[in-house]
């Protein structure tokens, strides 16, 4: 009879361990990329003419579209700076509506939110509309959901851009305490 030692690397010992770590490489790999639509990979693309409705909401022919991994002021959100007080919530969205203008954007959807929203990926003249509002300080990144724009936050907040030289309450914040009354 032949003896195995469980110390020796045998055949089928080293294929369950390359398995392993393999599976393990690709699960850091979609953590690491964000999520992905229930379906599999991306389920379905969206483009056209956008209008702002919010700081982090777009609608494209009649369909409302969070952007993934930001949260901007909402549209109500007061702000204040060196004595000065105004709805900074209005001012993303206008910045944003000034931003994309006429031009077209493209939308990759990734899942949706609890009112039926589509959340995507969405780009602008080849430029990512979340990250260009987390860059230029309209948004935070909102690891709640992603840490795919906790760099470009981190930048911002060094050069003190928009929501980080303002003081602002953070919207998921603000959200809650109007729920709360």
């Amino acid at each position: 009879m032949r003896m195995i030692d469980p110390f020796s690397p045998s055949r089928p010992l080293l294929l369950t361990v390359a398995t392993t770590f393999l599976a393990l490489l690709l699960a850091m790999a979609q953590a690491i990329a964000g999520p992905s639509s229930p379906a599999g990979p991306l389920a379905h693309d969206i483009s056209g003419r956008a209008s702002v409705v919010d700081g982090d909401t777009l609608e494209i022919h009649g369909q409302r579209i969070r952007l993934w991994g930001v949260d901007a002021p909402e549209s109500s959100q007061v702000c204040e700076h060196a004595g000065r007080r105004w709805r900074c919530g209005a001012q993303v969205a206008n910045a944003l509506a000034d931003w994309i203008g006429q031009r077209t954007v493209s939308c990759v959807t990734l899942n949706r939110d609890r009112y039926g929203r589509a959340v995507a990926r969405c780009q602008v003249g080849g430029e990512d509309i979340a990250g260009w509002l987390v860059e230029r300080g309209y948004a935070w990144a909102y690891v709640r959901y992603s840490r795919h724009y906790v760099a470009a936050e981190a930048r911002a907040r060094l050069r003190k851009a928009g929501v980080h030289g303002w003081n602002v309450e953070v919207p998921w914040e603000y959200r809650a305490r109007r729920r709360a009354g």
